[in-house]
């Protein structure tokens, strides 16, 4: 728990995949027909409510332990489009706050995107776009995946540069399907090089679909411009995500060593952490402890999420 005189100083920076966060309406140009009424998931205008409820809650209270202020910045992946994010700040929990997001449609074949929720008292954008993940299959076609989002902006007053990313998936094994994702990695590092800031004030956060000892994180790290705070909390027993009783850390904040100066007017880093309190979690039975999702498989249990949201702590001096 921070100091009272440090805690006013101090802001969350989160980052939450949703879990399939569709509306209920069928979209002829996705692949979104199992998230409807009348497909195969049962996807009503209850559940949806229920779920944004829940996600909206949650959303609210992340980093409160450690902050004066909800999450100042929230990146969020799985989110069908627009509309969704806008039912979710209209929400009771987060409606007093005032959030705006960045968002744009991407060519992901499931139609999920990544977004960026920014709190607009301590966020102002400057630019966003997509970058382009150029991967290919093994017929050596274009695969579309998810797009990664390019923000720029003021946090507080000082620049910073925010990538929010859900890398391809392990569907086809993680070594197989390592090559996407580590090619992922290169996009970023080249827009880096790109960028007139370099390598500095970035965060870098999202599903990486990778543990933080994976070939595609290491590569980040091996440019010499970032840390990884989330390192050091991935355990047998703790993750972010848990498949058939394996925890996983594939959601993760990557931050600049910038963030490890004590320069006047800037922002240092304190802590990192995984949002994990009881209420997102299964709460008895075989699978006590993970993650309280929405459904598995075709079966509806009305919880969050798959995933439990992570989270940096950054004070400004």
């Amino acid at each position: 728990m921070a100091d009272k005189g440090s805690f006013k100083q101090r802001y969350t920076i989160a980052f939450y995949n949703l879990e399939n966060f569709f509306d209920t309406h069928d979209d002829p140009t996705k692949l979104d027909d199992d998230f409807t009424p009348k497909g195969p998931k049962k996807w009503t205008e209850k559940r949806f409510k229920k779920k944004r409820k829940k996600l909206a809650k949650v959303i609210s209270e992340i980093g409160l332990e450690h902050s004066a202020y909800p999450p100042v910045l929230v990146g969020v992946a799985e989110v069908e489009n627009s509309k969704v994010l806008e039912s979710l700040l209209d929400d009771k929990a987060l409606e007093d706050i005032d959030y705006g997001f960045v968002h744009f449609d991407s060519q992901d074949e499931r139609g999920i995107d990544t977004a960026l929720l920014y709190h607009k008292k301590h966020f102002k954008v400057d630019s966003a776009e997509t970058v382009e993940v150029v991967v290919e299959n093994e017929s050596g076609e274009r695969d579309w995946t998810r797009d990664i989002l390019y923000v720029q902006g003021r946090l507080n007053g000082e620049q910073v540069q925010v990538f929010v990313n859900h890398w391809p998936s392990r569907r086809d094994g993680a070594e197989l399907s390592s090559p996407k994702r580590e090619r992922a990695a290169q996009t970023i590092l080249q827009k880096i090089r790109t960028s007139d800031n370099g390598g500095d004030n970035c965060i870098i956060m999202g599903d990486f679909n990778d543990d933080p000892n994976s070939k595609s994180i290491r590569m980040l790290m091996d440019s010499g411009h970032f840390i990884n705070p989330m390192k050091k909390l991935l355990s047998w027993d703790k993750g972010s995500a848990n498949y058939k009783g394996k925890w996983s850390l594939f959601d993760q904040v990557i931050i600049s060593h910038t963030f490890l100066n004590h320069e006047p007017n800037t922002h240092m880093f304190k802590k990192a952490g995984i949002f994990s309190p009881k209420l997102v979690k299964e709460w008895k039975g075989k699978y006590k402890g993970n993650p309280f999702r929405t459904y598995v498989g075709k079966k509806y249990l009305g919880g969050y999420s798959d995933h439990f949201p992570v989270y940096v702590i950054f004070e400004k001096k």
